[in-house]
């Protein structure tokens, strides 16, 4: 009885002994190929990484950080899961399961949206342009729906908030209803800089249109030769189209034209080139831009300088079209000041 019992012993402790063996095998195994994945995961980022920067460096341009290139990596991963959620997606669709908060597939965005700059004591100028060619009313609301065109007038608020100058624009406001009222901006001459950036700003935070065009109040628009202008660029990313000029800087004080920046702009004191600030456009991807980075956008004391000048480090297609010289009387001519 003793050596059975013995034996019994001995064969369960083997037995015990093999479950573990196994156990640590299979840990074993589940170790490695954990490793084997991390490492082969390690591996592939690197791969990535090395790549990334072969093709930096060898367009002759200045390697990105490390950080950078993993965010890239971050990023082509996210750039899967997206497609793969939109392959589920479309299967979910084919079989009827469709949300009822799907995105309208039929409804265009907007080509263009018109900002004409306009002031307290210009009344007259916004009646003669909804008269001449914007429209008002039914006729404006038919040319946001068939041609794609939103037009406003865009106007700050009195330095005395609240008085007969905001109220008169409330006014005027509530029987046309054409108007971008810029509350957190104050209207006068030597602000107009900042005018624009806040009206690029909103425009491009509350219609995601293709174009965003700044007009002057004394100008009148032949809107037809404007949309046939601007389809031809439909298919550049990053455009800025206009009466392209340079111009002379003053530093003189006192001048009609002083520029207090006058030394960034060297010796010979000439602008960059910039379009003129009767008229021009500027595509969806630079109104997001000024949008996004409002808040670090240099002004100079002129709103076409300003607006020249946060484009000139970006890879930015410049077109000089003489179509939107208001001051010329060029053949199919886009604009003509008053």
């Amino acid at each position: 009885m003793h050596s059975r019992g013995s034996s019994h012993r001995l064969s369960g402790m083997v037995f015990r002994s093999r479950i573990s063996s196994l156990m640590l095998s299979m840990l074993a195994t589940f170790a490695s190929l954990y490793v084997a994945g991390r490492l082969w995961q390690d591996s592939q980022s690197r791969v990535d990484l090395i790549k990334e920067l072969d093709k930096i460096t060898g367009q002759g341009q200045s390697a990105i950080s490390v950080d950078d290139t993993l965010k890239i990596i971050n990023c082509r991963e996210q750039h899967k899961k997206l497609s793969t959620l939109e392959m589920e997606l479309a299967a979910a669709r084919k079989e009827g399961f469709i949300s009822k908060h799907s995105v309208d597939d039929s409804k265009k965005r907007p080509l263009l949206v018109v900002g004409i700059f306009t002031g307290f004591a210009h009344k007259n100028n916004r009646d003669a342009i909804r008269k001449a060619w914007m429209g008002s009313g039914t006729a404006l609301k038919t040319l946001e729906k068939e041609k794609g065109i939103i037009i406003r007038f865009v106007i700050g608020r009195s330095a005395n908030k609240g008085d007969s100058l905001d109220g008169a624009t409330d006014s005027e406001n509530r029987q046309t209803n054409d108007f971008i009222i810029l509350d957190n901006h104050v209207e006068a001459p030597e602000e107009t800089p900042k005018k624009a950036k806040l009206f690029f700003a909103h425009a491009a935070e509350t219609w995601d249109a293709e174009f965003y065009a700044k007009v002057k109040d004394d100008v009148y628009v032949n809107i037809d030769a404007l949309l046939t202008a601007l389809t031809a660029h439909l298919d550049k990313p990053r455009v800025y189209i206009g009466c392209m000029k340079s111009g002379e800087v003053f530093s003189e004080r006192g001048h009609q034209w002083y520029e207090p920046d006058w030394w960034k702009f060297g010796d010979k004191k000439s602008y960059f080139r910039h379009a003129s600030g009767e008229l021009f456009v500027i595509s969806r991807a630079l109104a997001q831009f000024v949008s996004i980075n409002r808040s670090i956008l240099q002004t100079y004391a002129h709103d076409d300088v300003s607006v020249g000048s946060w484009f000139i480090g970006l890879d930015v297609m410049h077109i000089d079209e003489a179509k939107f010289c208001c001051s010329s009387w060029a053949t199919g001519a886009i604009c003509a000041g008053v």
